[in-house]
Order: C-alpha cells, then sequence, then structure tokens
C-alpha cells in the first residue's frame, strides 16, 4: 500500500523508490503485487511515462487519506508514550536572532519534547522528510499545506548611528549618497522599498553597493558602519534600545509581511505541534507588542 501511494502520488516509480530509500524494482514488484492480489490494473505503463488507471486513481483517493489516518494515530499513541522531537527549520538569521533565544521557555513548558533545528530558505519541501515544520516569511499563506500566521515583520532601513552625524541620513533622499547593503535572500529590494515610498528620486542602479548571501553578514556590515540595510524590525529592537543600530527613518516607508509555521496537513491534531504553534503565536504576540512599545518610545509613526 505505501509503495503503491508513493507512486501514484509522485505518478513514478523512481520518485516513489527515493521517498521510501528503496529500489526502483522493489516499487514495481510491491506495485505489481498489489494489482494481482486485486485483480485490477492500477498503472498504464510505456516507455515514456506511467500513468494511473480510472481504478488507480479512485484506489488512491481512499489509500492516501486512510495512510494519513494511521500515520496521525500512531504519532499520537507516541506522544503518550516516549519522548518525542519536533524537527523546525527557519531561516539562519530568524533562527540566531529570534527563535534560539526564546526556545528554551517552550522546552520548559514541555519537558520531554526535543526541538531540533535546522537553518534554510529554501522552498518548503516536506516529502524530503527532512523536516516537520518550516517557518517563512511571506506575503500571503502558502498552498497545499498547513500555513499559520504568527507574527508580524515590519522591514525598514538601518544603520550604524555614526551614520547620523552632521545631518547625513536626515531624509531619505540622502539615500543617495550612501551604500545600500543588499543580500540574496531579502524580502524587499531597495529599488522595490524606493518605488513604494512617496517620495521622488532618482534609481539606486548606480551607486555605491555591498552585496552578501545571507541577511546575518548584511546586518553584520551595517553594525559595522559599512552602510544602510532593509531589514525585519524585531530582528534590531535590542540593538536598536542598546544604541549599536538605529532606524534614521523611523517606520518611514516601512513593508510589512508575515512569518507563518508551515506543515502538512496530516499533522495538524498532533499535540506537539499543537502546542509549538500556540507557543509560537504567543511569543510573536509579545514581539509585536515589543515593536510598538519601541515605536511609541522612538515617537515614529506608521507611514
Amino acid at each position: 500500500m505505501r509503495a503503491f501511494e508513493a507512486a501514484a502520488r509522485h505518478v513514478s516509480f523512481s520518485k516513489a523508490a527515493k521517498e521510501l530509500f528503496v529500489t526502483h524494482g522493489a516499487i514495481s514488484k510491491q506495485v505489481a503485487m498489489l494489482e494481482a492480489w486485486l485483480g485490477v490494473s492500477l498503472f498504464r505503463r510505456n516507455q515514456s511515462h506511467l500513468m494511473l488507471t480510472e481504478e488507480g486513481k479512485t484506489f488512491m483517493a481512499s489509500v492516501t487519506p486512510a495512510l494519513d489516518r494511521i500515520s496521525v494515530s500512531a504519532m499520537q499513541l507516541m506522544d503518550q508514550t516516549q519522548p518525542l522531537v519536533i524537527r523546525v527549520n527557519a531561516p539562519p538569521t530568524f533562527t540566531m536572532r529570534w527563535l534560539i533565544p526564546r526556545i528554551s521557555a517552550f522546552q520548559r513548558r514541555r519537558e520531554g519534547l526535543e526541538v531540533k533545528l535546522t537553518t534554510s530558505t529554501a522552498p518548503i519541501d516536506f516529502e524530503a522528510r527532512q523536516y516537520d515544520l518550516a517557518i517563512r516569511g511571506a506575503l500571503q499563506p502558502f498552498a497545499n499545506m498547513q500555513s499559520v500566521p504568527f507574527m508580524t515583520e515590519t522591514i525598514v532601513p538601518i544603520c550604524h548611528p555614526d551614520l547620523l552625524d552632521a545631518g547625513a541620513l536626515n531624509s531619505p533622499r540622502c539615500l543617495e549618497s550612501q551604500t545600500l547593503i543588499s543580500y540574496d535572500t531579502e524580502p524587499v529590494s531597495w529599488q522595490q522599498w524606493r518605488d513604494g515610498c512617496d517620495q521622488k528620486w532618482g534609481d539606486f542602479t548606480h551607486q555605491s553597493t555591498l552585496q552578501f548571501e545571507q541577511m546575518y553578514f548584511a546586518l553584520q556590515a551595517a553594525i559595522e558602519g559599512l552602510g544602510v540595510v532593509l531589514v525585519p524590525l524585531f530582528l534590531v529592537a535590542d540593538d536598536i534600545i542598546a544604541g549599536r543600530l538605529c532606524a534614521p527613518f523611523g517606520l518611514y516607508g516601512s513593508r510589512q509581511r508575515m512569518y507563518y509555521a508551515n506543515f502538512s496537513s496530516n499533522l495538524m491534531a498532533i499535540p506537539s505541534m499543537e502546542s509549538f504553534c500556540e507557543w509560537l503565536l504567543k511569543e510573536g504576540k509579545d514581539t509585536e507588542e515589543s515593536i510598538e512599545q519601541l515605536s511609541l518610545s522612538m515617537g515614529w509613526k506608521q507611514t
């Protein structure tokens, strides 16, 4: 049944074999045995590709949810009888600056539940079975999975306070004479930020720039005073309070998106997953309130 379901879902014996860590021949043999037992053909095979028969489509519609129910029941039983592990994947800078400082609070709340963290900004792929839950920032929920929004991300220009000396950044137009720091995974580019502002200025195409692969390095460059970078405000709130960084224009031109906790639909009823998502919602709300208080104390106005 597992061999058939994987082959039917991928419409490929090779991909099913890769998912189940067996050979192509093993999948083919299991499917042939199932077809012989049922007395019907589930796949139509030719030299170029594989297709489900009508009987195969009907059978898959019942087998997939049945296997999902078995998986959920097994995981619920394991949740009650043995230590659990939640494998969480999140972007590197988010993990270092937000998730890791808070994760001990969750583990104290759920003793016996281990959280394993990995980092990535790649598209979510649950079929690879490398993690159970993926945290990503996006403008809208992700399709074909459970996508739980837990925190608003506000993106603004950030720099070292020294760049404010002598009025060097007393207006957004002053960015034309500054080094703009960018990174490959940035949610908003400088050109997009400029296009969304209500001031008219030249484009940023020909001015001095620094380009990095990850946000972490771009942020470190800003801390060293090398230029101005667009980053989420919640990741640098402590640095702003401590005077290591500043938001020269406050919330002017800010862009927003949401952070989502994403997982397969068949894990929705797992108590440990529910508990982790509830904790994320609480921490996200606390972070949003902290940013609101920071904005009020700095006199920033939403624009």
